[in-house]
């Protein structure tokens, strides 16, 4: 028996038979490279001798051609090569010689006939007929000069009908003779061109799997990898390569998988152990790279060894700073961690979350979060490591930290199955433990709080409310809905304050700006209330209720409309220059085009004074037609009254005696 190495198979035997005959010395791959799919390496047998007179003797009549040529009188390829073994090896045959019949040949993978297979099927004019012995029974015989080689050219199984074939296809098929390493019985539709036969050599599609992964295919690549693993399972070289294919394309975790596979198949397989440090290093999880790296003494290669200790010291610094509460040092080591080599980190990303919610920057910290894929609740029973970070394991920290990041956002269902979640991975942690009891608690009094509050018991509700805050001091949602309780009772102190708590710790909240510049309102604090509803208006510049309400606190505070230029009557406009200024005032302005005599210019004069104290942002102007008489021209005016509506110096807006109503929508909409 020849002697193997464990490194990589080389092509089928196939497609080395026509480079057998020119050396006996056979190459390893080429294309062996750390970071591409393996190519496992091993030693051929050396070919039998062969006397002339054997090589010039056609074989007995017995035996089958091969697909080399055997046809045309060479050599038989297969009748001297070693069989491949199911892993992918080559094992001497140990039965029979070349020429010793068909009962002892050896099958080549791919075309053994099971006994139920009936009578062999050969190509005869338009129709598969089977072969009867002489002696009546059947079986396979000789094939006669000019036949072609026999071999299984109907896989299904079924036998078309005679005279079948020049219906079902236009062009004729014809059975190529080996001569081009096709493949036994191989059919190629027309006559012409190459054809490309499945093959049933995992070495091959391992081949064509790496041509893939060259080209970036590697979805193509994956697919041929899987074949080739379903071909010959226990090869860990397949595993490896598909291990680096599932790298590619981003999927860490599964690449893992088949790594550690390929090493138990293996254990001294040397590169699926410097790919899964490779891929421990990426996912952030320093203490696992480092033990493939170095794995039975194995000398570490220098510039992966020192990417692993520059890891580890960002990792303790991190920790460290986590401990005493250092937010911004946490973020920081983080990000020198990723920088590092961990890109691909998990709990790296929850941490500088962490940190982003600790520091009260929590949409920060909910946009960091969705860079992490979604954690597959299935995965987690059956985890590839055992990884820890601040003494929890990997995936239960991040789920506890988007529970908390939920919660702060006011998601406390969401917070709650995921805080569940992380108890089933870690229920040893305590501080998981500490995470899902504060996560229970926080959503149990904000459900009974709203309940509450919805039956307008809103003293028992602010009571609620204020029981969660108790589990979570830094809840922007309960400190919100507590101020709204306070609010409805009158106690509108309160509940600014809580409110002015909620925007400390979330800034921009919404909801909480509204109800503090209501409650400013409610205290005559106009000045407060006003500031607040123009910080709405700019974020919210389409929203009537705002702009309404910003409106109303206007009123009600007189010193602002001195401090805007703003007059609280209707201007009158008496000449051209005049009104040519006038429309080139920045915001809204609106002419008001009346006569004296005229019964609705009268009638509507009052309400035009209404406006202008109702809406102290637009500029009001009033002309008198029958003493502007050469501005009246000038703007074309032929009917009283007519109204302009100018906006930063362009008429937006021309209207004839509108209705009440459709002159205030008009203000109103270009106001807004």
């Amino acid at each position: 028996m020849s002697h193997y190495r464990r490194h990589s198979l080389e092509p089928s035997i196939d497609s080395i038979s026509s480079r057998f005959r020119d050396s006996l010395n056979f190459q390893r791959d080429d294309d062996d490279v750390i970071n591409k799919p393996d190519f496992r390496e091993l030693d051929y047998p050396l070919k039998p001798r062969v006397s002339s007179s054997a090589a010039a003797t056609p074989a007995a009549s017995g035996s089958s051609s091969s697909s080399s040529g055997s046809a045309s009188g060479k050599p038989s390829v297969t009748s001297q090569l070693a069989k491949r073994s199911h892993s992918g090896e080559l094992t001497e045959s140990g039965s029979g010689t070349p020429g010793s019949g068909a009962k002892n040949r050896t099958p080549k993978p791919g075309h053994r006939r099971s006994a139920s297979a009936g009578t062999p099927l050969i190509y005869s004019g338009l129709a598969f007929s089977p072969v009867k012995n002489r002696g009546g029974g059947s079986g396979a015989t000789s094939p006669s000069p000019g036949v072609v080689p026999s071999g299984n050219i109907c896989p299904s199984g079924k036998i078309p009908k005679t005279g079948m074939a020049s219906r079902a296809s236009v062009k004729p098929e014809t059975l190529f003779t080996g001569n081009g390493n096709y493949g036994h019985g191989n059919i190629v539709r027309g006559g012409g061109g190459k054809a490309k036969p499945e093959t049933r050599d995992p070495e091959e599609v391992k081949k064509a799997g790496n041509d893939m992964y060259r080209k970036g295919n590697f979805s193509e690549a994956l697919s041929l990898y899987d074949k080739a693993i379903s071909m010959s399972p226990e090869n860990p070289a397949y595993r490896s390569n598909r291990a680096a294919a599932l790298a590619a394309s981003g999927r860490l975790k599964e690449a893992v998988k088949e790594c550690l596979e390929a090493v138990r198949l293996d254990p001294s397989y040397v590169r699926a152990h410097q790919r899964l440090a490779s891929l421990y290093l990426r996912l952030g999880e320093a203490e696992n790279a480092r033990r493939h790296l170095c794995f039975s003494g194995q000398c570490p290669d220098k510039a992966e060894l020192q990417r692993v200790q520059t890891l580890e010291k960002h990792l303790r610094l991190c920790s460290e700073a986590r401990k005493i509460s250092d937010w911004k040092k946490v973020i920081t080591e983080v990000d020198a961690a990723i920088g590092s080599g961990a890109d691909s980190s998990p709990q790296l990303v929850a941490c500088k979350a962490e940190a982003l919610l600790r520091l009260h920057q929590i949409k920060d910290s909910d946009l960091c979060l969705s860079t992490i894929q979604r954690l597959d609740h299935h995965h987690h029973h059956h985890s590839h490591t055992h990884a820890k970070i601040f003494g929890m394991l990997c995936d239960a920290y991040v789920l506890c930290v988007q529970a908390q990041v939920d919660m702060a956002l006011g998601r406390f269902e969401n917070a709650l199955v995921k805080a569940e979640r992380a108890m089933k991975i870690d229920s040893n942690s305590n501080e998981v433990v500490s995470v899902l009891n504060n996560v229970t608690n926080v959503a149990k009094a904000r459900t009974r709080g709203n309940e509450l509050f919805t039956s307008g018991r809103y003293s028992e509700a602010s009571v609620a409310y204020g029981e969660g805050l108790k589990f979570d001091a830094f809840n922007s949602v309960l400190y919100c809905n507590r101020a709204a309780c306070w609010f409805k009772l009158g106690v509108w102190d309160q509940s600014v304050d809580d409110c002015n708590q909620a925007l400390r710790i979330q800034p921009g909240y919404t909801k909480a700006l509204l109800r503090r510049a209501a409650s400013y309102g409610k205290l005559g604090r106009w000045d407060d209330a006003v500031r607040d509803y123009e910080v709405l208006r700019k974020e919210f510049p389409g929203d009537s209720e705002v702009a309404e309400s910003l409106q109303r606190a206007l009123l009600n505070k007189s010193e602002e409309h001195k401090y805007l230029g703003y007059n609280n009557e209707v201007e009158e406009v008496s000449n051209l220059d005049k009104f040519k200024t006038a429309t080139s005032l920045p915001g809204i302005s609106l002419f008001y085009f009346k006569s004296s005599s005229n019964r609705q210019s009268e009638a509507i004069s009052p309400f035009i004074n209404t406006l202008c104290l109702r809406y102290p942002l637009v500029h009001f102007f009033m002309v008198d037609v029958d003493e502007s008489l050469a501005l009246a021209k000038a703007e074309s005016i032929k009917k009283v009254p007519t109204f302009k509506i100018y906006k930063d110096g362009e008429k937006v807006k021309e209207m004839v005696c509108p209705s009440h109503k459709l002159l205030e929508d008009n203000v109103k909409h270009f106001l807004l």
